[in-house]
């Protein structure tokens, strides 16, 4: 079962694989039960409509009806939707849905269609914060070419814009510089190969990619981490790296829902223009995959 947790946004928050049938088109029902096994097997709650869900192949629909099945699921307090669009009008009525739907918060990226500078980073946080709910930022400057600094991250937090960020600049350094900065942001791990040298560093959060797959272990490397019990979660760490690190690949999602097939979780496919792996990275994440459930590593 799941700890209590202070905020919402804190503890393990699995960024959501979607399950899709034959045709591409979502399944609901499997997206539903998905849900539930994440939070039964230790899970804190849910992020649904991040990359890992594909949330860019969705239609309005379509991206409407996932948070609704993830709140149906798992309860309102456990869900924080990605909102990230083109504009911030069509943001802010991403986590205006949330807000109607139940959610406590959003996870939201900077404007992702152009390089935008800070004024406008500022703006588009400031126009989505409008809708009322908790902002949880999401620093990644690889997908959006915008980079959150710990000083933009200070500003958009005295403001009282953001409560939080998902880091997933892989720069662990700058959890330090952020607490310089701005304390009383909290850190949440965005990417899985960085999780325990932010845990150590202050980390109140992990939103996740391979907890989808294996969430009894990842579960267990979060709260020996965050811990500090490193007898514990330095060789969990070792164990899970060569998998964890994939959350970090531009083929991330179809690696973990790789992974979710072998471990019995149904990935399945992914909705163009994500194309299978090619053979080296299959045989790649399928030995790992396999290696880390022989071991017991569910």
């Amino acid at each position: 079962m799941t700890t209590t947790r202070v905020k919402p946004w804190h503890g393990v928050m699995t960024a959501t694989a979607l399950p899709l049938k034959a045709d591409l088109s979502v399944d609901l029902d499997d997206y539903a039960e998905h849900c539930r096994w994440l939070v039964d097997r230790g899970c804190d709650g849910v992020v649904p409509n991040g990359s890992l869900g594909e949330y860019q192949t969705l239609s309005d629909e379509e991206r409407a009806r996932v948070v609704e099945t993830a709140v149906a699921a798992v309860g309102g307090d456990r869900v924080i939707p990605g909102v990230a669009a083109y504009g911030a009008l069509e943001a802010r009525r991403w986590a205006e849905q949330a807000r109607d739907a139940g959610c406590p918060a959003v996870m939201l990226l900077p404007p992702n269609a152009y390089r935008a500078d800070e004024r406008t980073v500022v703006e588009h946080y400031r126009e989505v914060a409008r809708a009322g709910l908790p902002i949880v930022a999401y620093n990644n400057p690889f997908d959006t070419r915008v980079d959150l600094t710990p000083e933009l991250l200070a500003r958009l937090y005295a403001e009282g814009l953001v409560v939080a960020v998902k880091e997933f600049s892989g720069d662990v350094r700058r959890a330090y510089r952020i607490a310089e900065l701005a304390p009383g942001l909290d850190l949440l791990a965005g990417a899985d190969d960085v999780l325990l040298e932010l845990a150590v560093a202050g980390a109140v959060g992990w939103v996740a990619g391979y907890p989808n797959a294996l969430p009894r272990s990842c579960v267990a490397l979060y709260r020996a981490a965050v811990a500090g019990d490193l007898a514990v979660a330095l060789p969990l760490y070792r164990a899970l790296h060569p998998l964890l690190r994939w959350d970090s690949r531009s083929v991330f999602v179809q690696a973990i829902k790789l992974s979710m097939d072998l471990a019995g979780r149904g990935g399945g496919p992914c909705r163009p223009p994500r194309l299978p792996l090619v053979p080296e990275e299959e045989a790649a994440v399928r030995a790992a995959t396999e290696k880390v459930l022989a071991e017991g590593l569910g």
